[in-house]
């Protein structure tokens, strides 16, 4: 009865049914209508952004076209009026009559660019100054092609001197005169280039401003947006996303090694380039281990995604420690020989029986000891030990190298999924980055808890922590007697 009284309640005093839809509608995709809307925002502004630089863009087309190509085509006129005088001269110089006609030819090709590039000066100009200064110049050059071709031909004809006498009086100054107008030209392309420079300049702090402007806009919208959107929805997929982009980047490259080398062993032995029951054997063990590594790499992962959800439940019991160490010893002894480990075991006799499930703890610490092989470093040393300190409630089995070490700054993170050193990726050490998780999950589902202890180049020690059968009993019976 008291639902239905607050049912009715709530529709006595509430919106409409309608309104709660359309606020119900509303809500479910505020986030994406926000995003529309911010994108409808931030392509707005960009077309606004692109319009601008267009015109800016075409401003800086119009100044290349109007004062660099002239000064390109100044430049061409200075040259070819130099090569027409340089060739006179030349001819002037030199007695082989040969070299004379050589050189006269060359001054006329020379003259005729100069006259094409005068004509083309002048269609192209458009200021009154720019029309006088072409006409002036056009007008000197015709006067001193005159004056040239009178040397010329009294050069060809013989007259050196009159030639020469003709060059000095007449032809000296009129090249002078044409010369100066090529500079006035140029000053008047200077001007015009430092006129439309100023214009763009202007134009290019213009735009500048606007687009910081448009992006501060848009980045102010697209802060207040993102902040409206629901935060535990994004941060929900951006994890997801981390994990997915850490676990492909660390499986990836384990997966792709052995297979490759599966696949080469498998090649060679169906191609038949394996000879003899040596080759063989030795290209079977390559499979075999290649294999292994890979079974080993999906167990992790399942066992890792079995922790993270919860599928996987332990059957704890008392456990005695030495038999878990000997079955985690046989496990391995196959990989601590061909890595040339030097292993030694401390085990404390008479060591009480732990609450752990068999199969995990066994687990966990050869997680722990394949962790401890691979970054042995050249010590190529590892110590097992199990004890159980007196007056202490609980037993501890340690792994210990004296290996490459970890960073005291590394140590908080060596327990996150994933994490690798960038000195050990560095190093091209492989791994996922599971192993370490996974055996403080185990740990720490059992009861018991996971230590580490570490030195730069001096070695790791990690301990595993589990609570002891009988002083599990004792509490449990002091409790039922409080009781």
């Amino acid at each position: 009865m008291s639902d239905n009284r607050n049912f009715v309640s709530t529709k006595t005093v509430g919106a409409p049914h309608g309104m709660h839809a359309f606020w119900r509608t509303l809500s479910r995709y505020s986030s994406l209508l926000l995003m529309l809307l911010v994108c409808g925002v931030s392509a707005g502004l960009g077309v606004f952004v692109m319009r601008d630089s267009r015109i800016a863009d075409m401003e800086a087309q119009k100044m290349y076209e109007g004062s660099v190509l002239g000064f390109r085509r100044i430049g061409e006129l200075q040259y070819e009026a130099q090569e027409t005088r340089r060739s006179t001269l030349y001819a002037l110089t030199t007695n082989d009559s040969n070299l004379q006609v050589e050189y006269a030819d060359q001054s006329r090709r020379a003259d005729r660019h100069v006259s094409d590039g005068i004509a083309e000066y002048l269609k192209r100009a458009r200021i009154p100054s720019e029309v006088e200064v072409g006409k002036r110049l056009r007008d000197d050059w015709s006067a001193y092609l005159k004056i040239r071709d009178e040397v010329l031909a009294s050069i060809l004809e013989g007259s050196t001197r009159e030639a020469v006498e003709l060059d000095i009086t007449g032809g000296v100054p009129t090249f002078d005169r044409v010369r100066q107008d090529l500079d006035v030209i140029k000053r008047l392309y200077d001007e015009e280039a430092s006129q439309q420079l100023a214009i763009v300049d202007e134009s290019s702090r213009r735009s500048v401003t606007r687009l910081i402007a448009v992006v501060t806009l848009t980045v102010l919208f697209a802060c207040v947006s993102i902040w409206a959107i629901q935060r535990s929805r994004m941060m929900v997929a951006l994890q997801l996303a981390r994990l997915q982009m850490d676990f492909v980047a660390s499986i990836s490259h384990e997966l792709r090694t052995p297979l490759s080398v599966i696949r080469s062993a498998a090649e060679n032995i169906t191609d038949g380039v394996i000879e003899g029951t040596v080759q063989l054997r030795r290209y079977g063990g390559m499979i075999r281990s290649q294999t292994r590594q890979i079974t080993e790499l999906v167990n992790q992962i399942l066992l890792f995604a079995s922790t993270r959800d919860g599928r996987d439940h332990y059957v704890l019991r008392p456990v005695q420690v030495s038999q878990i160490i000997e079955i985690v010893l046989e496990n391995t002894s196959e990989f601590v020989q061909e890595e040339g480990i030097i292993l030694e075991t401390h085990v404390d006799h008479g060591l009480p029986r732990v609450i752990a499930d068999a199969s995990a703890l066994s687990q966990c610490l050869q997680n722990l000891l394949i962790n401890a092989i691979k970054y042995s470093g050249e010590s190529k040393w590892i110590a097992i030990s199990a004890t159980a300190p007196n007056g202490a409630d609980e037993l501890r089995i340690s792994v210990k190298d004296s290996g490459i070490g970890i960073a005291s700054s590394e140590l908080k993170r060596i327990f996150e999924p994933f994490y690798r050193s960038p000195s050990v990726c560095a190093a091209q050490i492989h791994g996922t980055g599971l192993g370490l998780p996974l055996a403080k999950r185990i740990a720490e589902a059992m009861g018991g808890s996971l230590s580490v202890s570490s030195e730069l180049a001096r070695g790791s020690t990690f301990t595993i922590h589990l609570p002891i059968k009988e002083t599990i009993q004792a509490r449990t019976a002091v409790q039922e007697l409080i009781h």
